[in-house]
């Protein structure tokens, strides 16, 4: 690939802190961003200059300001043929067309859409179906074998992409494939000459059930998007197969890395386990302070500055690109006050988060996702009250993402 260090950027005087393509240790690497201030010099894996926005207020300002969009064709780099089409994120950088990748009217039209089938009636009518799923799967994990369970193959994994398979209609035959396609999606570490190849397969099985569903449509997501109309406006077919890639990946991904990140930081914080096990503190507090503390969405890729943009006391240059590095923000002093290091459930304010972004272009499945960890974690703890890690917090191992904070497996005990 042609991303590298031959790439170009604006001329800058500061050091460029590069993203670890094998995030070894998320942590350091965030407090190192947000020490450079509210704008660093980052490159992302493979080679690319990028600038990212680390402190909370700056961020929320920049996603709603209309001179940062998501059009690639602003980006310099790009223009100059610099981004390769085999580079292992360009499926992040360059999505197809969908409310993800366009602003403005054109944005506005597909999120009416959009919410016309992703209506809070339509998630909150997942809560019986997911409660059911829950049970099934502690069955299953109270049913392996041996001292020690891998809760992320078991649980943590299977429930959010059985929710959100049966809310788009996916048939269950395509899962195991889907999951592979989606690890190699996400990898920093994808082979060049696998990444298109991923791409294009992804592309086909969403249009794929875009067309099962044209010819027989029944009562899921996916179905009520091809019916979805404003004024006599239809989602086309690119527009739905971008829309149903892109609710699938961010639908389960995320749910996936907030379970498990919820389950290591109890384990990892017994003072704050005690006080939901006992009652003093609630569930929907776990959930907001882990996307808080450790974001299940740790960087997001990519918007680009159409003029120079003031960032704090620094420039966002015209034809640049930029990343919110929400594993950084999420822990910003200047907003949650000195503790903002601390894992603490009883945080006043809990929700003045921005983990599942702000502006426009808020994630539309935030409530889907709240909603499955609000189910999940309770009754996990509730099958077994004394689970813990079955290996010390600093031997789990991160996935080579550079998106999502997320680990290969969540080896626990499960307790008397």
């Amino acid at each position: 690939m042609t991303a590298g260090t031959d790439l170009t950027a604006t001329d800058t005087e500061e050091t460029r802190i590069p993203l670890d393509p094998f995030v070894s240790d998320l942590d350091a690497e965030s407090a190192a961003l947000r020490a450079a201030g509210p704008l660093a010099a980052v490159t992302l894996p493979g080679g690319v200059p990028v600038w990212a926005v680390t402190r909370h207020a700056e961020a929320k300002k920049l996603l709603n300001d209309p001179r940062v969009v998501k059009d690639i064709n602003v980006w310099t780099a790009w223009q100059r043929g610099e981004i390769a089409p085999d580079w292992p994120l360009i499926g992040l950088a360059n999505p197809p067309r969908s409310m993800l990748t366009v602003d403005g009217d054109d944005h506005r039209r597909l999120r009416t859409l959009v919410a016309q089938a992703l209506t809070p009636r339509r998630v909150e009518r997942m809560r019986e179906r997911i409660t059911e799923l829950t049970g099934s799967l502690l069955d299953q994990v109270a049913a392996q074998p041996g001292d020690t369970v891998d809760l992320k193959a078991v649980f943590a994994y299977p429930l959010p992409m059985y929710v959100i398979a049966e809310l788009m209609g996916l048939a269950q035959e395509r899962l195991p494939r889907l999951k592979e396609l989606f690890e190699k999606f996400f990898s920093t570490q994808t082979p060049p000459e696998e990444v298109v190849a991923t791409l294009t397969e992804l592309a086909g099985i969403m249009a794929e059930t875009v067309a099962a569903k044209r010819e027989n449509p029944g009562d899921d997501l996916t179905s009520a998007l091809i019916q979805a109309s404003e004024d006599g406006d239809r989602l086309t077919d690119e527009e739905i197969v971008a829309t149903l890639q892109l609710m699938v990946a961010a639908g389960h991904e995320t749910t996936i890395s907030l379970i498990v990140n919820a389950v290591v930081n109890l384990s990892t914080h017994p003072d704050q386990r005690a006080l939901v096990l006992s009652g003093e503190a609630d569930w929907s507090a776990v959930v907001e302070e882990t996307l808080r503390w450790s974001t299940p969405t740790s960087h997001v890729l990519i918007r680009f500055a159409t003029e120079d943009v003031p960032v704090g006391d620094k420039v966002l240059p015209a034809r640049d690109a930029l990343i919110v590095s929400y594993a950084a923000i999420g822990r910003d002093e200047r907003e949650h006050g000195p503790t903002a290091g601390d894992f603490d459930i009883t945080r006043e304010s809990p929700h003045r988060h921005i983990s599942f972004g702000h502006g426009p272009h808020v994630c539309p499945g935030a409530a889907l996702s709240r909603l499955e960890a609000g189910v999940a974690l309770p009754a996990l703890y509730a099958r077994f009250p004394g689970l813990d890690l079955a290996v010390p917090a600093a031997e789990l191992r991160n996935k080579p993402v550079v998106t999502q904070n997320d680990l290969y497996e969540l080896p626990v005990t499960l307790g008397g």
